[in-house]
């Protein structure tokens, strides 16, 4: 058997329906192998970069496994920043990258290159992956891949990569000879935990908290938290990532936390005795900056399945459980451990996300409404199920911060590495993963520029993703940050600045794709809003004047106190008073 057909068999048996990737010389045996095997596909994506997080698209959708394939050098190095974004927010990513002929291969020379289009993919991915490796032996085949695709789904989930010689993949080899990966002699990733003081702090907390994070996105973890929320009634935030983990039609959810946090939600977590933060790694994005005075009179029981991440944090008022949510929440069940949150607790968390909502914070502080209006008008016409994507700027806070998740909905987005140009390409592998359910693309200009290639995939296959263009002609968040410390002098992000958006509807025209320019009276009437992005497969909302994201945390200020300041007598009266 051609060891390139043996690959796309272990793939294909490891539930990957859909490989991404970009033809090029070192990688056309595994591709061949691919178009051949029954049960899996290679999407041809125009750009590696576009592979890359496509397979992170397909591997959150599929709640399994993804995988991408490119060629050496300028291939691989395209994939990097798909890599990076799978490991800073722990996607589970088989990539596998062409290499030239090992009797091509420089190794140890003191030279920079010895085949064309050579690069040591592997030592410059090390720093960005759980595990990679050079393959230039066939018989290593069976253990490498077995090996790999345990470790990306082991612990905390991320990226690995092998880096496969060409005269590896077109070489034969009998698969029943191959020696195969015993993960047996794998350390546990769980560590014995201490249940009883636990327990004495959880039943003794009176105005307690939750904090989901990225670790409760798998389906398993996301089943047991709602069933937790029935028998618990507890408050609950999300981070960023955390967001669609649960029902966020549940009565004592709040809202997002954090820098760019709902003011509700803020004001909330500052208030607890007790914050237990499952799958999050509680950083400063969720403290803010000012870490001595975060919960400086509660108690954070903190669950996270990477240790390191534990010992090495710098709140240090912490019982850390090292082992998955999903886990943790079985323990709880088990062990017949209950909250027991005050009526005046649930009141004061009811009150104070009624007083500040987002919707609220729109009203009241926000000067030019324009994008908030827009995210407003999408959640009168997102049903029940219905997937968001959003990229990076104010166009994935605006979404984050004012999104109404109905049941069954999930958002996805890029919290750690935050590239531009991520919505799309995670739109499409989410789609290749389930074309169940519709996708609302949201982006900014710069990402929708920045993955414009995406286009030919979305147009090519019929994908049901609305591609959601929020079009302020510049590059708002960084626009905010140049107001407040800059002078307003705008270098590189509005026209005068040197930054120029392009014709989109030139743009849509020339992929096929159908192209509508919302105006803001579309807004006010539901139906004919609806009726546009429904006969549409890129929603232009075109936005004038500056653009901020409210609120928004300074960098010396605690977590209950972003922009727009509350006056100091409103201030007190939020405080929670047992």
């Amino acid at each position: 058997m051609k060891s390139s057909d043996y690959i796309a068999t272990f793939l294909r048996d490891q539930g990957i329906g859909t490989v991404f990737g970009y033809m090029g010389g070192m990688i056309t045996h595994l591709a061949d192998s691919l178009d051949k095997c029954q049960g899996i596909q290679f999407i041809q994506t125009y750009h590696e970069q576009t592979a890359s997080m496509a397979a992170e698209g397909y591997a959150i959708g599929s709640d399994g496994i993804g995988c991408a394939i490119s060629t050496s050098g300028p291939g691989a190095t395209n994939m990097i920043t798909g890599i990076a974004d799978a490991y800073f927010d722990s996607v589970p990513v088989l990539y596998i990258t062409g290499q030239v002929n090992s009797y091509e291969y420089k190794y140890d020379k003191p030279i920079r290159q010895q085949g064309f289009q050579e690069t040591n993919v592997v030592n410059i991915v090390k720093p960005i992956t759980k595990y990679a490796v050079l393959v230039d032996d066939a018989q290593n085949l069976r253990y490498e891949l077995e090996k790999a695709v345990y470790i990306a789904k082991e612990g905390r989930k991320g990226p690995v990569l092998l880096d496969i010689t060409m005269d590896v993949q077109r070489t034969d080899v009998v698969p029943e000879k191959l020696r195969g990966y015993d993960a047996r002699s794998c350390k546990n990733n769980s560590d014995d935990v201490g249940l009883e003081a636990l327990w004495n702090v959880i039943e003794k907390a009176k105005s307690p908290i939750v904090l989901l994070g990225g670790g409760c996105q798998t389906k398993e973890t996301s089943q047991l938290l709602n069933n937790f929320f029935l028998a618990n009634q507890i408050p609950v935030v999300t981070s960023l990532m955390g967001r669609g983990a649960m029902d966020e039609t549940y009565e004592y959810y709040i809202g997002m936390v954090g820098s760019y946090g709902n003011r509700c939600a803020n004001i909330t977590i500052s208030q607890a005795d007790l914050l237990l933060v499952l799958g999050s790694r509680l950083d400063t994005r969720q403290t803010g900056a000012m870490i001595d005075s975060f919960l400086k009179e509660g108690h954070i029981i903190h669950v996270d399945i990477d240790k390191n991440e534990l010992m090495h944090h710098r709140i240090e008022n912490q019982l850390h459980v090292r082992m998955t949510v999903a886990d943790f929440l079985k323990i709880i069940k088990s062990n017949h451990i209950s909250f027991h949150p005050s009526l005046k607790w649930l009141d004061y968390v009811v009150r104070i996300k009624e007083q500040y909502n987002q919707n609220r914070e729109i009203d009241r502080f926000v000067e030019n409404k324009a994008p908030y209006r827009f995210i407003q008008a999408l959640n009168q016409i997102m049903k029940e199920g219905d997937i968001v994507t959003t990229d990076v700027g104010q166009n994935q806070m605006w979404a984050a911060q004012t999104i109404n998740l109905k049941k069954g909905m999930k958002f996805i987005t890029s919290g750690g590495l935050a590239p531009m140009g991520y919505s799309m390409p995670a739109a499409i592998g989410l789609n290749f993963a389930d074309a169940t359910h519709r996708t609302y693309c949201i982006c900014g200009d710069g990402g929708f520029h920045m993955s414009s290639q995406s286009l030919g995939v979305i147009a090519q296959y019929h994908l049901p993703i609305k591609i959601m263009v929020m079009n302020n002609t510049s590059l708002g968040m960084i626009t905010q940050f140049q107001h407040l410390y800059f002078e307003n002098r705008m270098v590189g992000t509005t026209r005068d600045g040197g930054y120029v958006v392009p014709n989109l509807e030139y743009m849509a025209k020339a992929y096929g794709l159908r192209y509508a320019r919302i105006q803001s009276d579309d807004l006010q009437d539901n139906s004919r809003f609806k009726g546009i992005v429904e006969n549409s497969d890129i929603v232009e909302y075109f936005i004038e004047g500056l653009t901020t994201v409210c609120p928004k945390l300074e960098y010396n200020q605690p977590i209950e106190n972003p922009l727009p300041f509350l006056p100091e007598s409103e201030r007190e009266k939020i405080l929670f008073k047992s």
